[in-house]
């Protein structure tokens, strides 16, 4: 597979942390990439402080190299929000850095992917890697022309943060998607699967899809690594029924002043008093009000009656502790070798 030839520290299967903004900075991204996975930093929409985000990175693996790793690139990926990320900010920190691999999401328009393209394999000479995350059949298509990317992200509805308002669990979106680029000709596209996955079982079913690797980001939520504040990430070990729990829209978007965003994309967040009184989606100058008052009251602006936004996605009830990164990658390939045997046994048993 491509990703062993391109990423060759990595352990199978592939476990991927997600470029959440803010979140996911270089200790965890460093700690997912020394874990045998690929660590993203999410520079998001501002990429001011990118060069110091990849220098700290840099300084971690310099102190304790990643075994396997290649010396020509960072063993860490940047992921950047399109639509509100600098290319050229982006491409200074890119170039002086090389991280094995680019993200993108969710530009205004999809030739803006091509650009993006262009300027990151010209200043690397290649040796970055470029992905594109999408979340329909058609968008993939469109990348896939546009970009002719090494990686295409598949999100399923199921994920946190930001997505497509209407689109597909991963289930379907997976293999519909893989059809449908080895038709048009890029069978030779590496496709990872995102979206609702949390543990052993998910990545699993991904794997029996057809998915090289998986995408992980409400879990690393409960990192140790994870920029995260407290109230946060209590917030995401309180969850349950997390189908029910959680909904996508853009009332917290605009409760947090972050109204950039594609018309057609929202962000799935825990359900919380905020979106309760935002009737039908319009958010009242009261709202907003008692938004900034909770966003004063620190980690209890995200206690059980509280305000803040928690982005997550659907598998936040099956999350219940805080671990390390490596312990959830370790934890993650047990639970997969272990269903797998189960399987192995179950259908020998109906045979």
């Amino acid at each position: 597979m491509s990703l062993q030839r391109d990423y060759p520290w990595v352990k199978n299967p592939v476990i991927i942390s997600a470029p959440m903004r803010l979140i996911s900075l270089a200790p965890l991204a460093v700690a997912v990439s020394r874990a045998g996975g690929i660590g993203f930093i999410g520079a998001g929409t501002d990429v001011n402080d990118l060069e110091a985000h990849l220098q700290e990175a840099s300084k971690l693996i310099e102190q304790e190299p990643i075994e396997g790793a290649s010396t020509s690139t960072l063993p860490i990926g940047v992921g950047f929000i399109n639509w509100g990320a600098d290319l050229n900010t982006s491409l200074q920190a890119v170039q002086r850095f090389r991280p094995t691999a680019v993200w993108f999401f969710a530009p205004h328009q999809s030739t803006d992917l091509a650009q993006w393209t262009h300027a990151m394999r010209e200043a690397t000479k290649g040796e970055t890697k470029v992905w594109v995350q999408v979340g329909s059949v058609q968008d993939a298509l469109d990348a896939a022309k546009l970009c002719n990317p090494e990686v295409i992200v598949v999100q399923g509805s199921d994920a946190g943060g930001h997505g497509l308002e209407r689109g597909a669990g991963i289930i379907t979106l997976f293999p519909e998607t893989a059809d449908a680029l080895k038709e048009a000709g890029f069978e030779h596209v590496s496709l990872i699967a995102a979206g609702g996955i949390a543990e052993g079982r998910g990545v699993l079913a991904c794997l029996a899809l057809g998915a090289e690797g998986v995408v992980m980001g409400t879990r690393f939520l409960a990192s140790t690594e994870a920029q995260i504040a407290k109230g946060y990430q209590d917030t995401v070990l309180r969850a349950r029924d997390g189908g029910v729990s959680t909904v996508r829209t853009k009332v917290y978007d605009i409760l947090r002043g972050t109204t950039g965003w594609p018309q057609r994309i929202g962000g799935r967040g825990i359900i919380n008093q905020s979106f309760l009184d935002a009737k039908d989606g319009n958010v009242t100058e009261e709202n907003k009000q008692a938004y900034a008052e909770a966003m004063r009251r620190g980690d209890l602006g995200w206690s059980e009656d509280g305000r803040l936004t928690a982005y997550a996605g659907t598998g936040v009830g099956m999350i219940d502790k805080v671990q390390r990164a490596r312990e959830i990658l370790e934890e993650t390939r047990r639970d997969v070798g272990e269903q797998i045997e189960a399987l192995g046994m179950t259908i020998d048993a109906k045979i």
